[in-house]
């Protein structure tokens, strides 16, 4: 159904994350496609398109064009929050399935160091960041989540702060396995819980960073990978959903789920056939921009029913050795979070576990990975992306 089984990852390239003072956009850009293009196999030259995703890092497609000297393709930009990552994955799959083009670039880039940016996400010459007189930040939002969770669910304070601080530790665990990312340092449950108080209930530890980064990937039919004889990985399903503020407009929404999640997940199984996320998706890498944000996507995934996320948290379910690995690459929180590279860079970490690539934080086994992103919150009107790879039949 759908483009199950019709397209295919050769290649993929991502760079370090983190405070990148001595490159800038272009170099992030030359890093991420040259892995991608020796991974592949293939030169830059051999491209018909490619999708350029970033929020903040560069105008129009010749923003990509430019530093790879790309020889009168089409390049297309691509801009929707942090979702727009999976989006121009996505959309530079479907023009390989369509057989406009056969082998396809997609980059997502962010310098947001150098921008005076205090917080990934924020836009402050948008509506959506505002309110009247009040701006509207993401850890202020996201913490009006969480307090809204736990008097939903009847969580006492003290237990749901330990429970994201478990969140924080495994990611923090998982980053320090993880080469690439920003931070790589193992810290302790007693750390999260002292540190500063951002907004509460999340602390410092509780919300993922401002970085810099790059990551790349290349598309082409399945067929032409066959003919190449290396491995590769297949597409079998996605799903995306946009908003209209219904949680803003509707007096009743209860502000623990994301509904765009829920149906772009719901998408994504229906194409790739999966009837059980839980038992059948070997590897999660999902959007924990904050630690409740990852906590909330447990449910709103169908890795455990709604409301029971805290309690799969103590059981360690969805740590590197549990029933349901979540962001084994340290995610968001942990690898950094350039705003346009951060979907491509989640699909860089399940590409890595099906390619037997992961190191240290390699899974047994891994057939099936799904990659998440959100943009937004329930608040404003949020993106749910998610994007299945998997082994070829």
């Amino acid at each position: 159904m759908g483009l199950k089984n019709e397209v295919a990852v050769i290649g993929m390239g991502c760079t370090k994350f983190g405070e990148l003072w001595d490159k800038d956009v272009k170099d992030l850009v030359v890093d991420a496609c040259y892995e991608a293009f020796d991974d592949a196999g293939i030169q830059s030259t051999d491209l018909d398109a490619a999708w350029w995703s970033t929020m903040y890092s560069g105008e129009m497609g010749r923003s990509l064009a430019y530093p790879l000297k790309l020889n009168y393709i089409p390049v297309t930009r691509v801009e929707n929050r942090c979702s727009g990552g999976q989006d121009a994955f996505i959309n530079a799959c479907f023009s390989v399935a369509a057989g406009a083009y056969e082998t396809v670039l997609v980059c997502g880039a962010e310098k947001l160091k150098d921008s005076g940016i205090s917080a990934a996400g924020i836009d402050p010459t948008t509506p959506y960041t505002h309110r009247g007189d009040i701006m509207f930040v993401p850890p202020g939002a996201f913490a009006q989540i969480a307090q809204r969770y736990f008097h939903h669910y009847k969580v006492d304070p003290k237990e749901g702060k330990e429970a994201l601080a478990k969140i924080a530790v495994k990611n923090h665990y998982h980053g320090s396995l993880t080469p690439k990312a920003q931070f790589q340092k193992p810290i302790t449950i007693e750390q999260v819980l002292k540190a500063p108080m951002i907004a509460p209930p999340l602390g410092l530890f509780d919300c993922c960073g401002v970085s810099d980064g790059g990551a790349a990937a290349i598309v082409t039919t399945v067929e032409k990978a066959r003919k190449m004889k290396k491995d590769f990985v297949v597409l079998k399903g996605f799903g995306f959903s946009i908003g209209h503020y219904q949680a803003s407009i509707e007096d009743d929404w209860p502000f623990i789920y994301f509904e765009e999640n829920v149906r772009a997940a719901q998408m994504a199984y229906k194409m790739a056939g999966v009837t059980n996320p839980r038992k059948e998706i070997d590897v999660a890498i999902v959007h924990d921009c904050f630690t409740i944000t990852e906590l909330i996507i447990y449910e709103d995934l169908g890795f455990c029913e709604h409301g029971k996320a805290i309690e799969e948290v103590h059981k360690g379910t969805f740590e590197l050795k549990g029933e349901v690995p979540v962001n084994t690459d340290g995610g968001l929180k942990c690898f950094g979070h350039p705003v346009g590279a951060s979907g491509i860079r989640m699909l860089y970490e399940v590409y890595n576990q099906l390619m037997g690539r992961a190191g240290k934080r390699q899974l047994d086994n891994v057939k099936l990975g799904l990659a998440h992103g959100v943009g937004g919150t329930p608040i404003d009107s949020s993106t749910g992306a998610v994007v299945i790879l998997g082994k070829p039949d």
